[in-house]
């Protein structure tokens, strides 16, 4: 130790040593103008004159700074004195959990509230793409009143987010360490990091299930005698099992732990919000008191955000299930007059994402988050949820839930109950009695309506097909199921823009589903919109159209689907106002549906609002690079605004994208030819010709190409085979579409519009 007591650096007096390390020399000193006693890091001076060892000093620093939690050491000042380079923190008055294994094992229970401090202060740190690195006995210490803290974040992977506007653009060194670089402490080194790959936050994972492993056995989990044999059984070895330690410690334990010494990423728990959840289950199922546990209040939280829940096994099978619950829970808590439940869109924009409660509670204006995961395994299902509140990042309730597929309805009701009571609701008799209501008895059934539901949300042929088999499915299982024959309408209709053979028998399929539906239920939203959309497009009864898809709206507030539908029917017939109002509602109930927002571009194009029309095609296009239908809508944006250059690479986009799509290639057609490439319009007639002799291309498409060759006959007679077909595209686009232009003032179109009610 090189500086002595009475020493000053800055503001700082030394006033003796606390111990030192590799990378730094620790000193308590006084702080005389806040009059309270710090920590000083001191880098030694050996190490302060190479640039690594410096920008690592600094970077560590920076990476703590960057952090606000109380289970991660807090950093007040850095600074230099001469050529002495020194970071000041908090001083803490304990031992590192080093000290306390001198003493023995640690009992399991604390062991795990232990556990739970780090992984929050660990989930802090990933929020802010920070990994540790170092995650061992050393860098984690126990405060005299009971705090634990995680220090040392000299070899974290730092990366800085981009600067906000107004903030310095110079560029911020991440300091990324090279392929090949091993870095950390051997035997609680992740399998990525001996390999020298790059890691993110599971690798920390697998840092703390080391140090759980120690804590509850006394033991290292990959202890070898050299350190290349530790290493070595760090990427191949099991670790001793806790049960046959003699130690008394669950079995769930045994379960979270293993879990997190998984040898692949990807077979670990996935965040550490996660593994926070299952060991907080592992206390709740002891009967333990958690020590997050939320404070006596006696207010009412009055808005919650549902996180979608995880798919904890990875399985894809399952992905239809999580999506289901979240959505469920969402539709449920909505039903409540007195809480602001964040809508499925926004809500769905953190799937998958490690997020900090604070932050995202600010982001959402909301009190309180549920999180959860499901893990099916056959016929059972484990579902864990967490009820959070976000102003002071502690749980207000948390259950584990092991029950039978067939019990999905109680899991959902009790749950959407736990949650009212523990954000203290105070429910009328009604209002419980919607909370829990119920579509159907049938599990089953449910089921398969949940994963009809969710391969219709993918807006493919294939998705459709796939969502019209689980419906059907559905009814077969509970014939009075509403919803399901509600469901089976809306995968009917959409198809009818996908169809690969005239749309009229799809129509009359969806238009007996829904009528079904409204005979089952009456006050069925979904129902009720699909048939408005019916109507219209199919049977050209505009009024009765709009009069279902306002009564949808009436029905359900808060429905997305029903708004969108309803802008898309106001805008086909030239209500293009009342339409943006419509568009602009389902945007803000679904603000990261890529169908409204291609809707938008449909709209706007229509309204011949092109600036509009851009900005939202580009939306979609920002949330799913790929989306060729969002491609149509910039293209012919961009065409009607006279950029052919960018026209035709949108159509292009749009066809390579869609694999080379029939109802692409004729926008593609058309643009080259009003762009003056006639020659490479009729190469794509050609291949679209081909293409039309296997199978049923859309009439109205074709329509459109030869409008743009100049052969008003033969678009006539395509619109007029549209009109046969009884196409969903006509029914839309021909009242406003502006590629249509050169023939609206032929007899023919007149006749069309007439026959359509549109004239």
């Amino acid at each position: 130790m090189q500086l002595s007591p009475g020493a000053r650096l800055g503001p700082y007096e030394i006033l003796g040593p606390i111990g030192s390390g590799g990378m730094g020399e620790v000193y308590r000193a006084r702080d005389a103008r806040l009059q309270r006693d710090v920590a000083i890091k001191v880098l030694p001076e050996h190490l302060a004159l190479q640039p690594e060892a410096l920008a690592r000093f600094q970077k560590e620093a920076r990476a703590i700074a960057a952090l606000s939690h109380p289970n991660i050491l807090a950093i007040h000042d850095f600074g230099t004195e001469g050529d002495r380079t020194y970071a000041v923190t908090e001083l803490l008055d304990g031992e590192t959990l080093r000290s306390r294994l001198g003493r023995g094992v640690v009992p399991w229970r604390k062991a795990v509230e232990i556990g739970i401090a780090l992984v929050e202060g660990l989930a802090a740190a990933h929020s802010k793409e920070i990994t540790h690195r170092d995650l061992k006995p050393e860098n984690i210490f126990l405060t005299s009143d009971g705090r634990v803290k995680i220090l040392d974040f000299g070899l974290a992977r730092w990366k800085p987010s981009a600067p906000s506007p107004g903030q310095s653009s110079a560029p911020t060194q991440s300091l990324e360490t090279e392929l090949g670089t091993v870095m950390g402490t051997v035997g609680y080194m992740s399998p990525e990091q001996v390999r020298g790959v790059p890691v993110d936050g599971r690798s920390d994972i697998f840092s703390l299930g080391c140090v759980l492993h120690e804590m509850v056995t006394g033991k290292r989990a990959f202890s070898r005698p050299t350190a290349t044999e530790t290493m070595a059984a760090i990427l191949k070895d099991e670790p001793p099992a806790i049960s046959e330690s003699g130690k008394q410690v669950p079995p769930e334990l045994e379960r979270v732990v293993l879990h997190c010494l998984e040898k692949g990423a990807l077979e670990r728990f996935q965040s550490a919000r996660d593994l926070a959840f299952d060991l907080k289950s592992v206390l709740s199922g002891s009967g333990i008191s958690r020590p997050s546990a939320a404070p006596a209040r006696a207010e009412t939280i009055d808005s919650i955000v549902v996180l979608p829940f995880a798919n904890a096994g990875g399985n894809p099978d399952t992905e239809y299930l999580c999506d289901g619950i979240t959505e469920s829970l969402i539709n449920n808590l909505s039903r409540l007059p007195a809480l602001r439940v964040v809508p499925r869109g926004l809500s769905f924009r953190y799937k998958g994402k490690d997020i900090d409660p604070r932050d995202l509670g600010r982001e959402l204006h909301v009190r309180a988050l549920l999180t959860g995961k499901v893990l099916q395994r056959g016929d059972t299902l484990s579902v864990q949820a967490e009820l959070v509140d976000v102003e002071c990042e502690c749980q207000l309730w948390g259950q584990r839930y092991n029950r039978k597929a067939a019990d999905i309805f109680e899991l959902e009701e009790e749950i959407a109950l736990q949650i009212s009571e523990n954000l203290r609701l105070r429910l009328t008799g009604e209002e419980k009695e919607k909370l829990v209501r119920r579509s159907t008895e049938n599990s089953q059934a449910y089921h398969l309506y949940l994963k009809g539901r969710y391969h219709w949300s993918k807006r493919t042929d294939e998705g459709l097909k796939k969502g019209i088999q689980y419906s059907e499915l559905a009814i077969r299982m509970d014939p009075g199921y509403a919803l399901a024959y509600a469901g089976l309408a809306d995968c009917h209709a959409v198809l009818t823009f996908y169809s690969t053979a005239p749309p009229k028998q799809e129509w009359e399929k969806a238009w007996a589903a829904a009528r079904k539906a409204l005979e089952l239920d009456d006050q069925l939203a979904e129902a009720h919109a699909t048939m408005g959309v019916i109507r219209s497009l199919s049977d050209h009864q505009w009024a009765e159209g709009e009069k279902e898809l306002f009564r949808a709206t009436d029905l359900d507030a808060g429905s997305w689907l029903a708004q969108d539908y309803l802008a898309i029917i106001l805008a086909a017939q030239g209500k293009y106002e009342e339409a943006g109002v419509r568009i602009e509602r389902a945007q803000k109930l679904e603000p990261l549906s890529l169908v409204v927002h291609h809707h938008a571009g449909i709209i706007y194009n229509l309204a011949r609002r092109y600036d509009r029309a851009i900005e939202h095609s580009l939306r979609a296009l920002e949330m799913e690079p790929n989306y060729f239908v969002a491609f149509y809508w910039l293209g012919l944006a961009y065409q009607q605004k006279s950029m052919p250059a960018q026209a035709l690479e949108a159509f292009r986009k749009a066809v390579d994208y869609s694999e080379r799509n029939p109802s692409a290639l004729p926008m593609l057609i058309h643009a080259c030819a009003a762009s003056g490439h006639r020659a490479e319009a009729l190469k794509l007639l050609e291949e679209l010709n081909g293409i039309a002799r296997r199978r049923y291309v859309e009439p109205f498409n074709m329509a459109l190409l030869y409008a743009g060759l100049d052969e008003p006959d033969r678009a006539f007679d395509r619109l007029d085979q549209a009109y046969d077909d009884r196409s969903s595209w006509l029914a839309l686009f021909v009242n406003g579409d502006p590629r249509l232009d050169r023939l609206r003032p032929q007899p023919r179109f007149h006749n069309l519009l007439r026959r359509m009610r549109l004239a």
